[in-house]
């Protein structure tokens, strides 16, 4: 839990959660914070498996994995290259391109100049690469109309980013468990969008809607597709895939995210608990699930 990334807040509260859990059913449970000498300390701990609460780079980017194969300790949630994928934007978007996912069209942005008005004549989205959290996701609402300043902040920070049509509709928010894709969320932001504080501050009042308000049609096909964009991906454990579902029913996956939240607001244990499975139970399933092989 913690870690070095811009999410480390959010990692901190997801491993306290976790850990008062793991705790209460029984396990002799400790908490780390991967700052220095990271192989030297899980190595004097000895898990039998990791837990792994951190979230954005180094997380759940593949690169912890990476240590974590290397020390041969089982750990929660997906391998090396599906946390690779499903972090880089450009990639997972490939996958579920060749896969007959539907994601919105982009283009790679490194420069002022690059933005296209064939992507949207009116409002879009730009967004870093490989972040999570909606930290440094940005809506503009025409490209005749630019905010160069906060553009060329933005490009300083991440260097490439991404430009997306913003898809009008409900957001859409799909947790699969295993080989399951157990329910969604329909999130309803007070904020101009679901953002950084719309996602962790209660004092933003998000309304989490379960289940969503849409057909059973619609719903048993979003399912569908997120469990299809878990298995294409690679993934393991617990996924929570982002959607956008427009009126006229088209359905848009926007990222699948190897490492949900795990806090008091997160989305996964929320639509959990909804369908039967509560937090220590979705907690128990996770430990023993870390034993299968990737």
């Amino acid at each position: 839990m913690g870690g070095k990334s811009r999410e480390r807040s959010i990692s901190l509260k997801s491993g306290r959660a976790c850990f008062n859990t793991i705790k209460k059913l029984g396990y002799k449970t400790y908490k780390f914070d991967p700052i220095i000498k990271i192989e030297k300390n899980i190595r004097k701990i000895n898990p039998d498996v990791i837990f792994n609460c951190l979230h954005g780079k180094y997380g759940e980017d593949g690169k912890i994995q990476k240590v974590l194969e290397k020390l041969r300790i089982p750990y929660t949630h997906s391998g090396i290259k599906a946390s690779q994928n499903a972090m880089d934007k450009i990639k997972s978007k490939e996958i579920f391109s060749n896969n007959n996912i539907k994601t919105p069209k982009h283009k790679i942005i490194k420069k002022i100049f690059d933005l296209d008005k064939k992507i949207s004549k009116d409002k879009f989205i730009l967004k870093p690469i490989n972040e999570g959290s909606s930290l440094g996701v940005e809506i503009f609402d025409k490209i005749s109309q630019l905010n160069y300043k906060k553009i060329k902040n933005l490009l300083k920070r991440y260097k490439i980013l991404m430009q997306e049509p913003f898809i009008e509709g409900k957001e859409i928010q799909t947790a699969v468990i295993g080989n399951k894709a157990i329910g969604s969320v329909e999130i309803i932001p007070k904020r101009k969008f679901y953002d950084y504080k719309a996602k962790y501050s209660s004092s933003a009042n998000t309304l989490h809607v379960i289940p969503p308000n849409l057909s059973k049609k619609t719903h048993d096909k979003i399912k569908k597709i997120a469990l299809k964009a878990h298995k294409v991906l690679k993934c393991k454990g617990v996924t929570r895939s982002d959607f956008r579902v427009m009126e006229n029913g088209s359905i848009f996956i926007l990222e699948t995210n190897t490492q949900p939240g795990m806090t008091k607001l997160s989305l996964v244990p929320e639509i959990a608990m909804k369908y039967g499975l509560n937090f220590k139970k979705l907690v128990d399933w996770m430990i023993k699930d870390a034993g299968i092989k990737r």
